[in-house]
């Protein structure tokens, strides 16, 4: 196998900047077009560098990179930058073929991008596009992307106008979520769905009153039929109040299993309102995890096995984040003896990537805007974050070992080890077997913290400084943490996280 030449990805980005510089402006009157540069890297390190009609007005960089310049050339595992989002299926007219197709069909093994296409219709289209054929991304570092954007204002400007124009347009007209659940009425909702969501929003409008149903105009889950006056829910407003959600949304459901380790199991369906799920779910758990005895203190305290806030949190997470246009996929929740896995139906949206989950570093930018926004109004969840606060917490607020987020079509998975020996039990690697319940809880440790000293190890555990120079010196000669580049001397030097370089 030939030697991977390539230098850092910082080089190619400016690179790809230069040559966006020279893109040359199409001869057209309504809109501005981009600046875009690509530049193309081979494994033994050859570069090709495009710009947008380098070689024919209106030509994209990465057509005239790909198709023009390399057209005869194998293309498998090279390395694409690019200055703009490739663009996504759907974006240009036939028999024209997006640059997000181009790039798949190239067998392109790692693509970086500058700024997000705003005239593209979806969100990341491209990128997702090219998530979802299992090819990496990234974006370029956050400093170059602000000088991307300088370059492109005019071009960005008149695509944040021509989005916002269609969304006010689109809002007009029949949908899925947004728009008018067709066959159903204000009273497909649910009394105690909506009295929950008064209550916990503190709402000081009377039920059902003019006030309270301009309310929910005003937050787009009602809009007016133009034809009877009559009101009518929005599919999210069926789905977050509905008396029976799954009539319109068959997939829209948690699906609830416990093996109790002798044989027997139980199972349980959450079909209502959105909204009564998380407190549905929170009480049967509670019923169903075997309780386990406190032995730390003489007076035998009663604690449950597993905390139900943490099954709550991540059953929330699932119910606004999952992908509802996955027909048939429900969200399921199984308990085990050694551990408790929620599937998730759908892959995170960009910006938020399987890798950042796996970091705990992802935010909340949810696919479902309007179910996210609604559960947050009503203390449901936290904004802010993917419930990744919770995750981080969980060794040093309950004493368990952190999850494993893993991905099996269609489902985003999140398993929860109950004790050190399930966390050995689901490595494939067998490498984690090398390590006692002290180590793991100390790998544990710098994943949570992404990076950390080995004073801080040392406080952190209450361990004397050879015992924990031993400790993460072993983490390390497996392979499990690395460390920052600097001399082990110097007091810069950390051991980071693998999940964090």
């Amino acid at each position: 196998m030939a030697a991977d030449n390539r230098k850092e990805p910082r080089e190619y980005m400016s690179m790809a900047i230069e040559a966006m510089k020279k893109s040359k402006q199409e001869a057209r009157d309504d809109h501005p077009s981009p600046m875009v540069g690509a530049v193309l890297v081979f494994p033994d390190g050859e570069v090709e560098i495009a710009h947008r009609g380098e070689l024919r007005e209106g030509d994209h960089a990465e057509y005239t990179l790909m198709d023009k310049k390399n057209r005869h050339r194998p293309l498998d595992g090279c390395w694409l930058f690019a200055t703009l989002e490739p663009c996504s299926p759907g974006s240009r007219n036939a028999p024209k073929i997006p640059c997000s197709e181009r790039i798949v069909n190239a067998r392109i093994a790692k693509v970086w991008f500058g700024e997000e296409d705003l005239a593209l219709k979806d969100d990341f289209g491209g990128v997702s596009f090219l998530q979802k054929n299992k090819i990496e991304v990234e974006q370029f570092d956050s400093d170059l992307v602000k000088e991307i954007k300088r370059i492109n204002k005019a071009f960005d400007d008149w695509a944040l106008w021509k989005r916002n124009h269609r969304i006010e347009e689109e809002a007009k007209a029949p949908g899925l979520l947004y728009q008018q659940a067709l066959n159903t009425n204000i009273d497909s909702l649910s009394d105690e769905a909506l009295q929950l969501y008064m209550q916990k929003t503190g709402l000081k409008l009377e039920y059902k009153s003019p006030g309270f149903y301009q309310e929910l105009l005003e937050s787009d889950l009602l809009e007016t039929n133009k034809a009877t006056q009559a009101l009518v829910p929005t599919g999210n407003a069926v789905l977050l109040f509905g008396k029976s959600p799954r009539n319109k949304y068959p997939q829209a459901s948690v699906k609830a299993k416990v093996y109790y380790g002798t044989g027997e199991s139980d199972v349980q369906s959450f079909d209502d309102a959105l909204v009564l799920i998380p407190d549905q779910v929170e009480a049967w758990v509670k019923k169903v995890i075997p309780e386990s005895f406190d032995r730390s203190s003489f007076t035998r305290e009663k604690v449950l096995f597993f905390p139900p806030v943490v099954i709550r949190e991540a059953i929330v997470n699932a119910i606004v984040h999952r992908d509802y246009s996955i027909d048939g996929a429900k969200i399921q929740l199984e308990i085990y003896p050694d551990m408790i896995i929620i599937k998730s139906p759908g892959l995170p949206v960009y910006p938020n990537t399987l890798e950042k989950l796996q970091k705990f570093t992802a935010k909340s930018y949810s696919r479902n805007k309007k179910l996210t926004l609604i559960f947050n109004r009503m203390g449901l969840m936290e904004e802010a974050e993917f419930g990744m606060d919770t995750y981080r917490e969980m060794r040093d607020k309950y004493k368990l070992p952190l999850p494993i987020i893993t991905y099996d079509e269609p489902d985003l998975i999140v398993t929860f080890p109950r004790s050190a020996e399930a966390v050995r039990n689901l490595d494939n690697t067998e490498v984690l077997s090398q390590l006692n319940d002290e180590e793991l809880a100390g790998l544990d440790f710098v994943k949570a913290r992404g990076e950390i000293s080995r004073k801080e190890y040392e406080d952190n555990f209450g361990f004397e400084r050879k015992k924990a120079s031993n400790q993460l010196k072993k983490l390390k000669m497996l392979g499990l943490i690395g460390d920052n580049g600097k001399p082990s001397t110097s007091h810069d030097f950390r051991y980071v996280s693998k999940e964090s370089k």
